[in-house]
């Protein structure tokens, strides 16, 4: 893509921001949130087909710096502030904004217009999940040919591979552990086609959730010995996020990572490390909670 020539990225975060002049998509939202966390928008895949009162949804809550509010028919409206004021979207907008994105990174890259997409969900997405994605493409302009599932699009990747090798019957697991849900499935593969054999996922279980066990921790830790509530102030707990999350993926290397910020709540640095084995243990229920183990 476009995104990975210029930025040196090969995926593009589905952030979208909304500042006094200007409205953001991708890296350029994504590398701001600290300083306008209640006007970037993420993790709208978790909002998406779902209701207000949906538990996931009021759990989701407590953790996003945007504010969600109930909208027209029960469903779920972000409001955020754009060029000084209030509005309320649709999750259903938001997605639309990043994949108008994505097709214009795709025409840049092309050189030709881009109209017809194929867009991939969990396995475990409901009709209505599905339909809402299927109405953020309509959205955006693009001409929805059809929604798969995202094991099914890996499998064809792969397929696509076996096949230039011309190698006889594959059986294939697929492990798709994403940032807000994740799905198994298994497959068989011959000759470019492939038979989906069984799957289980949740739609609600991915990275974030280690994140939130790390935020946590520290939100604690700051509270017992600075006495101070990290959680009232939504720029302090963004910047702590941001920080845990690459703290998470040093501990996919290391044995300790550290996390360092300064005047993170009232001028008060905070200066910390994570043992990988702390870390572990406190994602251990995580999967469990989610009906895995």
């Amino acid at each position: 893509s476009s995104n990975f020539i210029s930025s040196g990225n090969r995926t593009t975060p589905s952030y979208v921001a909304f500042t006094d002049t200007e409205r953001l998509i991708g890296d350029a939202a994504e590398i701001q949130v600290a300083m306008n966390p209640s006007n970037t928008v993420f993790d709208a895949k978790r909002l998406i087909g779902r209701k207000f009162d949906d538990p996931a949804v009021q759990s989701d809550m407590k953790y996003w710096p945007f504010k969600v509010i109930q909208g027209e028919y029960a469903r779920p409206k972000i409001q955020v502030e754009v060029k000084g004021e209030m509005k309320a979207f649709f999750p259903e907008e938001v997605s639309a904004m990043v994949l108008a994105k994505m097709e214009e990174t795709a025409e840049a890259f092309l050189g030709q217009t881009v109209k017809d997409a194929v867009i991939t969900v969990p396995a475990y997405f409901n009709d209505s999940q599905r339909q809402a994605t299927k109405d953020a493409g309509t959205i955006s302009g693009l001409n929805v040919l059809r929604i798969i599932n995202e094991p099914t699009a890996a499998a064809a990747a792969i397929a696509y591979g076996l096949d230039k090798k011309g190698q006889g019957e594959r059986n294939v697991l697929i492990f798709d552990l994403g940032g807000g849900t994740f799905d198994v499935s298994i497959l068989t593969i011959e000759d470019g086609i492939f038979e989906v054999k069984s799957t289980a996922g949740d739609t609600h279980l991915g990275g974030e959730d280690f994140d939130n066990r790390m935020v946590n921790h520290f939100v604690a830790e700051f509270k017992r010995k600075r006495k101070k509530d990290l959680t009232t102030n939504p720029r302090a707990l963004r910047r702590l996020r941001t920080a845990c999350e690459c703290a998470k993926r040093t501990l996919s290397s290391f044995t300790q990572a550290s996390i360092e910020i300064d005047s993170l709540y009232d001028g008060i640095d905070f200066y910390t490390n994570i043992m990988r084995s702390c870390f572990e243990e406190l994602c251990r229920f995580v999967p469990q909670y989610y009906g895995f183990s």
